[in-house]
C-alpha cells in the first residue's frame, strides 16, 4: 500500500466501482462529524469544564416515566420480503397456487401453524418458537398508496411519513425528545446499536443520531471483542501508514461507547450455537449484549438480500433458514438467563411482492406483506388482523394492505415501551394510530397525565448571510445561549435574558460581537434548569 497509493482497480466490477462512488459523493458533513464521534457517539468538554446532569424537561419526564426494563430487536428484511411465500395462505391454496405455478410451495413441504396458514419446511426453526407461543404473525401490513422504490418506501417505515420527505426518524425523534442535549450531554450507554442500514433513517433526528452504527457484523466483533472499532498495529510502516494509524486512533477515542459495548461484550457468552449466517452472527453479538447488561432499548439488524425479482425459490430458502434457525437460537440463548420475556423482536421489509410471478421465476416490487413477532412476552403464538383477499388489487396489481404500519409502532410504544398515548402521538409526528392486540399489554409506570406537554421548540435558520437560532417559549422563563466552537471552546454567550412567550429569533454573528469564522458551531440553551444543544453553521 505504502509503494502505491492507488486502489487496485482490476478486480473491481463497473457496479462495485458505481457504489464506491456513490458511497462517496453521500458522505457528507454529518457522516464525517458521526464517524469521528462529535455527533450521536460522544460528548465534548465545554469551556474544559464537565457537563452536569440538567434538570429534564415535562416531555423527557414522560418519556422517563414509561421507561421499563423492555428491549425491542428489528430485524430489517431488506429489499422486500415476499409475504405469500412466507406465511402461506393455505386457506385458499388453490388461488396462491394458480398465481405462482412455478415459485410456489407444495401443500406437502409446508409446517401448518394452523388451519389457514403455514410456513415452509425449511422454516422449521420456528417450529417449536411458535409452538412455545413465542410467535405472533400480523397480517397485510403496509401503508395507502404504496410507493414502490426500495429507498422511498424504506424511508417512508422510517421515518412514518407516507406524503412528505421527513428526515427523521419515528426513534431518532423519541430520542431527541428524551435527550435534549444529546450532542453535548449524551447517556452513559448507546441508546441504539444498529448493524448495517447506515443509511436508513429510523434513528435519525434532527441533528444526531441515535445508534451506534456500524456496517457489519466484523465492525461490531471488534468493538465488542477489543473494545476498538479499528486495529492500529498492524499498519504499513510509511507515512501512508502514519496517516491511518492517526485517523483511526481519533475514531477508536472519540467513539465513547466502544468501551461500554466491550464490557457487556465480554461479560456473557452464548448459551446457543449459533450458524455462521448473516442474520445469525448478528443476533449472537445481540444476544451477548442483552445478557452483558449493555442497557441499550433499541437493536436492530439487518438480513438483505430479499429483492428476489429471479430465482427467488433458491434465494429466499437461504435468507428464510437463516431467519428462522437464527431467531430460535437467539430466543433459546435469551432464555438460558430468563431473559426471553424482556426483548420482543419484529420484523419489518419496506414491501412485499406481487401476488403472481413474474418471468424470471421470481416476484416484483409489491405492497402488504406480514410482519413477525418473537419474543416470551407475546402471551401465545396467533395471527394479528386480516390478510389481505388474494383476488383484490390495487391499481399496480398489488395486495391491498389491512393493518397499516404505523399501528405496529404505536402498538409496541405504548404496550411494549409503556409510553403514554399523548407521547406517542408526537412520536408518530402527531398522527394517532390504532392499538393492535398483539399479546403485549403495558403494566403501567405512572399515573401522570402528559396530555398537555409541550415541546421547547429551538432551531437554526440560514436567511441570506445571517444565522439565526429561533426560540418558540412555550412561557416566561431567563434563557442563556451561549455558543461553542468544535473543540468544545465557549466563543462567547449569545443571549442571557428573560423572554416571553412566543417566537424569538437570535441572529448569531450580531450577538456574538466579534468575527466567527465559517463552519460548524455548537449552541446551548439552558432555560428552567435544562440544557438543549445543537449544531449551526456559520456561513
Amino acid at each position: 500500500m505504502c509503494k502505491n497509493h492507488t486502489i487496485p482497480q482490476k478486480n473491481t466490477s463497473k457496479v462495485e466501482k458505481s457504489i464506491h462512488d456513490k458511497e462517496h459523493s453521500t458522505w457528507n458533513r454529518r457522516s464525517f462529524i458521526q464517524a469521528l464521534g462529535l455527533a450521536g457517539a460522544g460528548g465534548i468538554m465545554l469551556g474544559h469544564a464537565s457537563v452536569t446532569a440538567s434538570k429534564p424537561s415535562p416531555l423527557s419526564v414522560a418519556l422517563a416515566a414509561s421507561e421499563n426494563e423492555n428491549i425491542l430487536v428489528i430485524v430489517r428484511l431488506k429489499g422486500g420480503n415476499d409475504g405469500l411465500n412466507t406465511i402461506v395462505p393455505i386457506y385458499d391454496y388453490a388461488t396462491y397456487a394458480n398465481l405462482r405455478p412455478n415459485i410456489r410451495h407444495q401443500q406437502n413441504n409446508l409446517i401448518n401453524l394452523n388451519a389457514d396458514f403455514a410456513i415452509p419446511n425449511y422454516m422449521g426453526g420456528l417450529e417449536s418458537v411458535w409452538g412455545d407461543g413465542k410467535m405472533k404473525v400480523i397480517h397485510g401490513v403496509g401503508y395507502p398508496q404504496q410507493n414502490l422504490s426500495h429507498f422511498r418506501s424504506a424511508a417512508i417505515w422510517a421515518s412514518t411519513d407516507d406524503i412528505n420527505v421527513e428526515n427523521t426518524g419515528w426513534w431518532g425523534r423519541y430520542y431527541e425528545d428524551l435527550y435534549p442535549d444529546y450532542l453535548i450531554n449524551p447517556p452513559q450507554i448507546p441508546p441504539a446499536v444498529q448493524i448495517g442500514s447506515i443509511g436508513d433513517l429510523i434513528f435519525e433526528g434532527n441533528d444526531s443520531n441515535y445508534a451506534f452504527s456500524v456496517a457489519n457484523t466484523e465492525q461490531l466483533a471488534n468493538v465488542a471483542q477489543n473494545g476498538v472499532q479499528h486495529d492500529v498495529t498492524n499498519l504499513p510502516d510509511c507515512v501512508y501508514g502514519d496517516k491511518l494509524l492517526f485517523m483511526r486512533a481519533t475514531t477508536n477515542t472519540t467513539v465513547r461507547y466502544s468501551s461500554v459495548i466491550n464490557n457487556a461484550y465480554m461479560a456473557s457468552s452464548n448459551s446457543s450455537s449459533y450458524s455462521d449466517e448473516a442474520l445469525a452472527k448478528q443476533l449472537a453479538i445481540v444476544a451477548r449484549l442483552i445478557k452483558g447488561n449493555l442497557g441499550t432499548k433499541v437493536f436492530m439488524v439487518t438480513l438483505d438480500g430479499f429483492d428476489t425479482h429471479a430465482n427467488q425459490v433458491g434465494d429466499q430458502r437461504a435468507l428464510l433458514e437463516d431467519l428462522s434457525d437464527s431467531i430460535k437460537d437467539f430466543y433459546d440463548d435469551l432464555a438460558a438467563t430468563g431473559m426471553d420475556n424482556k426483548v420482543l423482536t419484529m420484523t419489518i421489509s419496506e414491501f412485499g411482492r406481487r401476488p403472481y410471478e413474474n418471468g424470471s421465476n421470481g416476484t416484483d416490487h409489491g405492497a402488504a406483506s406480514p410482519v413477525m413477532l418473537f419474543g416470551a412476552g407475546l402471551d401465545g403464538n396467533g395471527f394479528v388482523g386480516n390478510h389481505p383477499n388474494l383476488t383484490e388489487w390495487d391499481a399496480d396489481d398489488n395486495l391491498i394492505p389491512t393493518t397499516d404500519f404505523r399501528d405496529v409502532y404505536s402498538t409496541v410504544l405504548t404496550e411494549w415501551f409503556c409510553l403514554d398515548p399523548s407521547v406517542v402521538s408526537s412520536i408518530l409526528l402527531n398522527q394517532n394510530y390504532q392499538t393492535l392486540n398483539m399479546g403485549i399489554t403495558c403494566q403501567a409506570l405512572s399515573n401522570t397525565d402528559f396530555s398537555n406537554t409541550t415541546r421547547f421548540v429551538h432551531v437554526p435558520i440560514y436567511q441570506n448571510d445571517r444565522t439565526l437560532i429561533e426560540i418558540n417559549m412555550p412561557n416566561t422563563a431567563n434563557v442563556d445561549i451561549r455558543l461553542y466552537d468544535m473543540m468544545g471552546r465557549e466563543v462567547g454567550t449569545l443571549e442571557n435574558k428573560i423572554l416571553y412567550p412566543g417566537k424569538h429569533s437570535i441572529d448569531v454573528k450580531e450577538k456574538i460581537k466579534t468575527r466567527l469564522s465559517y463552519g460548524q458551531y455548537i449552541y446551548r440553551i439552558s432555560t428552567g434548569g435544562q440544557f438543549y444543544s445543537k449544531s449551526i453553521q456559520i456561513r
